[in-house]
């Protein structure tokens, strides 16, 4: 008998196993992977519609990718910021709260 419910730590939504899969998938990167953060972000922006990517999001994307202090995202370093909401409305142009946490949750749902 199942006594809760797993869910993600942004937004009390329900853990999926395709959220899961991505994780898994965002962890196996080859050994010595590098990518330039900005032409990362352009591909990711040139392929909006099919990853399901707002405009919006992809301005949350901007900005967690501002906060980043390496210029290229490898396997070997940490590719997790931790900005405040404040902080990320602010980079954001100054998007609501709630509008801010609705557009991860996009970016969660593209991977």
């Amino acid at each position: 008998m199942q006594t809760h419910i797993t869910t993600t730590p942004f937004g009390r939504r329900p853990m999926t196993l395709g959220l899961m899969a991505k994780q898994v998938a965002a962890k196996s990167m080859p050994q010595g992977a590098k990518v330039e953060k900005w032409k990362t972000f352009h591909a990711i922006r040139d392929a909006k519609e099919p990853l399901g990517a707002t405009d919006r999001a992809l301005a949350i994307l901007n900005a967690l990718l501002s906060f980043h202090p390496e210029s290229e995202l490898t396997s070997e370093g940490e590719l997790i910021v931790w900005p405040s909401n404040e902080q990320l409305t602010a980079r954001a142009n100054g998007m609501s709260p709630a509008t801010l946490r609705r557009h991860l949750a996009c970016l969660v749902d593209c991977g």
